[in-house]
């Protein structure tokens, strides 16, 4: 069974990670102390995660959720976004990631008079910070909150910093109830702007939100996507019936940015051995695997490949396929996807597979 050190050694993509959801404990408590947040529910390193991942063990997202209004509230500064932005590019780096997608929510970064613009600029000089020199590209993905009034404005704001590091829009929040169709005026900006859409769907609400995501509002991408499992019927014999929709999703190859640990964290799968993932990566979706939040839910990508490996069994062929998944699934530019896949990710696995290969035991039978 291949261990966590060997597969933080190997190259990896993240496509669904949010920058307020990974902050280091200490970092939240010196921030605090620095921009006179009097809010936490910890004044130390343990008892603060401890507090902030109380939710991820309630099983439902809005709980869940609550835990980010401590880390928004100490990310209102420029210093304060670049520092958090950089320590994100760093501790990615350090985990094997090469290429990231990194998103958050300018409008809740504004409390204390931050421009949206001023904002984006924080970050995305805190990921250029915190890139360099340490083998990882990070873009950002904007992302606005379903459950206000701002989605235009944030699109339109992706949009002005597409050449300078924003990759693509994204809407997230409390699911039900709040449908992505009620944003429907950005995501045709967007379309006429030729730039990319993900959208959180089917997490906390079932199929009727991936069929808007998809068929109303043209997500390129689906956040979780989870629920697709609900359009899929496995009979006792095994035998596989598609419904219409999640053979839509896997006939265009629309990827499923998937976070097996936060998807049961926020009850959105009963565990991870029941976790859709396995049937999805067996009937060929487009399946990624991610974090979602670092923080809250104790993840890095390389935990989540190991409990993958834990539960179902997976060895580098299936590591390696759900990498090269992502990357094929990234906003970036063909030719940039194209690089990392032949460059990095195909020779690191192979490494680590002759590696193996080389410290296997003998069969001594």
């Amino acid at each position: 069974m291949l261990t966590l050190d060997q597969i933080r050694a190997v190259p990896k993509v993240l496509l669904h990670d949010h920058l307020d959801g990974g902050l280091r404990p200490q970092t939240v408590l010196e921030l605090a102390r620095e921009t006179g947040y009097q809010d936490l529910p910890g004044d130390n390193a343990e008892e603060l995660t401890k507090r902030l991942t109380e939710g991820a063990h309630r099983g439902h997202l809005e709980i869940y959720l609550d835990a980010f209004r401590h880390t928004v509230a100490v990310m209102q500064t420029p210093d304060a976004l670049r520092r958090v932005a950089a320590e994100c590019a760093e501790d990615l780096a350090a985990d094997g990631v090469v290429y990231a997608e990194v998103r958050f929510a300018p409008e809740l970064h504004t409390e204390r008079g931050l421009s949206l613009d001023q904002v984006v600029q924080a970050v995305i000089e805190g990921f250029a910070r915190g890139s360099e020199g340490r083998g990882i590209t990070v873009y950002a993905l904007l992302t606005a909150m379903r459950t206000a009034a701002r989605s235009l404005e944030i699109a339109e704001l992706a949009v002005r910093y597409r050449d300078e590091g924003v990759v693509g829009f994204d809407i997230a929040g409390a699911e039900a109830g709040w449908p992505p169709s009620r944003h429907l005026d950005a995501f045709q900006y967007l379309k006429r702007e030729n730039f990319h859409i993900t959208i959180h769907a089917g997490e906390a609400f079932g199929l009727p939100s991936i069929w808007e995501a998809v068929q109303w509002c043209g997500t390129e991408r689906l956040g979780h996507g989870v629920r697709i499992a609900d359009d899929i019927q496995i009979s006792a014999e095994g035998t596989v019936r598609l419904g219409r929709l999640a053979a839509y999703i896997r006939d265009r190859r629309i990827p499923l940015e998937m976070c097996p640990t936060s998807n049961v964290q926020t009850g959105a799968a009963p565990s991870i051995a029941l976790h859709p993932l396995r049937v999805l990566r067996q009937l060929s979706f487009r399946v990624t695997v991610n974090t979602d939040n670092r923080l809250m839910s104790q993840v890095t990508v390389s935990s989540e490949f190991a409990r993958l490996v834990a539960e179902f069994g997976y060895g580098w062929p299936d590591i390696e396929w759900l990498t090269i998944n992502a990357m094929k699934s990234a906003f970036t530019g063909f030719d940039e996807r194209l690089r990392l896949i032949n460059t990095v990710i195909k020779p690191g696995f192979a490494t680590a597979r002759a590696m193996s290969d080389a410290y296997a035991p003998l069969d001594m039978r």
